[in-house]
């Protein structure tokens, strides 16, 4: 069973729908929990999972504890996949329910700003596996937490090539004029560092008056959003930058766009890399995170330092100025997303660690 606190827009969370959506169904019976709300990625979650919806008020919610517990029990869950923060109520569920042992995937996005307390994972990481998306997750969870490296796995996140998706409604109305659209599909909250890509953008319009950019994305942080709006009427803008706050057909808008680039100041493993590289983008990137091996160390994309506008406007133009140089960087990332990131190679690696941690149990 994956158990993710919200089904809103986000990684950790078209994660958990993936993996309950695309696991082989000749080995593994799906379940997928939302502790807390629903959100817009339901409508993807397919016919053959079982559901439950906690709803829970807080953290303390007993009855949600009860609900999830028997659910376990009734269903004979083996394994409580664990998302995010939703870590402590599946950890928590699976003492009550005396049974299903709990992986925790770590999704952790600020895993840069060594801004997270640890204490609360040491309290529930004995005996529990850990998949992180990218190496630096996987560090902290064997050296700070504890974990044996024998039950930390780094598994790079996985997308799917949704060509079905690729409309011609969003390309035929997008801003921007062919050969000059740039794209960010990056919720709004501040490790995205959108600050980082508007003054990027002053610096590009003086060597491309042309370059539009577009962003996508959820507003996580609703005071956050509010000030990146602000900046980009007082950075003057507004005729070069369009918010299309949350879409549903993201990937028309790709295949309408020359260049897709994430501004961060701190990723895991970011699901729009690998978006853009099956979209065939080009890409500039900070380098955070695991965005350096998506990248192939800058072999399939261009490496910006982190809070360095003048870099990331310099990656931009550079793009912008070389259509050759597009369509062979997005060419390569391409082909690199779709032999290392695929479901199938994901998907493989998903299951083996749920064997293996089944046979141990089991022993």
């Amino acid at each position: 069973m994956q158990v993710v606190d919200t089904l809103s827009i986000g990684g950790a969370e078209t994660v958990a729908v993936n993996l309950a959506n695309l696991l082989p169904q000749e080995k593994f019976a799906a379940y997928l929990c939302t502790t807390r709300a629903e959100g817009p990625l339901a409508g993807q979650v397919a016919a053959h999972v079982a559901r439950i919806s906690l709803n829970r008020g807080g953290r303390l919610d007993l009855t949600a504890l009860l609900r999830i517990a028997a659910f376990v029990r009734r269903h004979n869950i083996q394994i409580l996949h664990a998302h995010g923060t939703s870590l402590f109520l599946a950890r928590v569920a699976s003492v009550i329910a005396r049974r299903g042992v709990v992986i925790w995937h770590d999704h952790y996005g600020r895993c840069d700003c060594n801004d997270r307390t640890a204490w609360p994972y040491r309290r529930v990481s004995k005996g529990i596996g850990v998949i992180a998306v990218n190496q630096s997750l996987a560090a902290w969870s064997r050296i700070v937490l504890g974990v044996p490296s024998e039950r930390v796995w780094y598994v790079p996140n996985l997308v799917e090539d949704r060509v079905e998706d690729r409309g011609t409604a969003a390309l035929n109305s997008l801003p921007g004029s062919p050969g000059h659209r740039i794209v960010c599909v990056a919720n709004f909250r501040p490790q995205k560092d959108h600050m980082n890509l508007l003054l990027a953008l002053v610096l590009l319009r003086r060597l491309d008056p042309d370059a539009h950019t577009i962003l996508v994305g959820d507003a996580s942080d609703p005071v956050y959003e509010k000030r990146i709006r602000s900046q980009i009427s007082e950075l003057g803008l507004e005729g070069c930058v369009s918010c299309f706050g949350v879409r549903r057909d993201v990937s028309s808008i790709l295949a309408g766009c020359d260049i897709g680039v994430l501004s961060s100041v701190s990723e895991g493993l970011p699901l729009a890399l690998l978006e853009y590289g099956m979209a065939g983008l080009a890409v500039a990137a900070t380098d955070v995170g695991q965005c350096s091996e998506v990248l192939d160390d800058g072999a399939a994309g261009l490496l910006a330092q982190p809070a360095s506008p003048e870099q990331l406007a310099q990656a931009l133009a550079l793009l912008l100025g070389s259509p050759k140089l597009r369509a062979d960087l997005g060419g390569r990332l391409q082909a690199r997303v779709r032999a290392r990131y695929s479901p199938q190679t994901v998907l493989r690696q998903v299951c083996q660690i749920y064997e293996s941690v089944l046979e141990k149990h089991a022993a």
